[in-house]
C-alpha cells in the first residue's frame, strides 16, 4: 500500500468513526458545549487526525483511544445526572453578572469575562443600554440569557400619542476603573466634569467598574467593584 492511498483510507476511516461516535455522543457536541464536551471534542479530533498520519502504529489503536473517550462521557454523563456535585464540577454553573440593575463584579472576574465582553454580549442580545438589564446570566453553555427591566418592558408599550426620545447610542465613560477619554471628547465633557458627577477624585475612579453616560437624557449610570 502506497504511503497516499494508506492517508487517504485512514483519513476516509477516521472520519467515519468519529461521525458514529458523535451521533452516540447527542447532537450537544454540535450545540451547547460544556467544559466536558469541549475536552472530549478537541481530544477525538486530535486522535482522528494523527490517525491519518501517522502510518508507524496500527490503525486500530487509535480506534480503541477514541472509543475509551465515547466510554468516558457516556459514563460521566451518566454519573453527573445522579450527582448534583459532580454535575456542578464537570459542567459548572450559571453566573449572574447583572443583578438588579446592577454589575456583579466579582461573578464577572470569575467567568473570566471583562467589562467590555458583557457589553458586547448584551448588545448582541439586543440590549444597548445596561439600565434595560435586570439580570444578564451567564450560562454553562456561554451564552447569556437576559431578563428585560421594567424601563425596556414600558418602553415597549408606549402610549399612544406619546412623543418617545430620539435613540441615541450610550457612551462608556469609565471602563474596569480607567476613564475613557475618547468618549468623553465624542460628548464634550471633561475629566474634571466626570470627576464632579462621580463624586470622586482621580484616584477613586479604580472603583468603579463602569460609568456610562446617556446623552439623550444627560444621566450618568456607575457601577462599582
Amino acid at each position: 500500500m502506497t504511503p497516499v492511498l494508506r492517508v487517504v483510507i485512514f483519513s476516509v476511516s477516521s472520519f467515519l468513526f468519529l461521525f458514529v461516535v458523535t451521533k452516540i455522543m447527542g447532537k450537544k457536541q454540535i450545540a451547547q458545549l460544556s467544559f466536558l464536551d469541549y475536552v472530549i471534542g478537541i481530544s477525538l479530533g486530535s486522535i482522528a487526525a494523527e490517525m491519518s498520519t501517522d502510518p508507524d502504529r496500527p490503525f486500530y489503536h487509535f480506534f480503541i483511544a477514541m472509543a475509551i473517550y465515547l466510554v468516558m462521557d457516556v459514563v460521566l454523563t451518566l454519573l453527573a445526572r445522579k450527582g448534583t456535585l459532580l454535575k456542578k464540577f464537570l459542567r459548572g454553573r450559571p453566573l449572574i453578572l447583572v443583578e438588579n440593575g446592577k454589575i456583579n463584579y466579582k461573578n464577572l472576574t470569575r467567568s473570566k469575562l471583562d467589562i467590555n465582553d458583557l457589553l458586547s454580549l448584551c448588545r448582541v442580545k439586543g440590549y444597548f443600554d445596561l439600565r434595560d438589564v435586570a439580570y444578564c446570566i451567564f450560562e454553562t453553555s456561554g451564552n447569556v440569557s437576559i431578563l428585560p427591566s421594567a424601563r425596556a418592558v414600558n418602553a415597549k408599550s408606549t402610549e399612544v400619542g406619546a412623543t418617545p426620545l430620539p435613540p441615541a447610542l450610550s457612551k462608556d465613560v469609565v471602563v474596569d476603573g480607567k476613564v475613557v477619554t475618547r468618549a468623553l471628547d465624542e460628548v464634550g465633557k471633561s475629566a474634571e466634569w466626570l470627576y464632579r458627577r462621580l463624586g470622586v477624585d482621580a484616584d477613586g475612579v479604580d472603583k468603579i467598574a463602569l460609568a456610562t453616560y446617556h446623552p439623550e437624557c444627560d444621566e450618568l449610570s456607575v457601577h462599582y467593584k
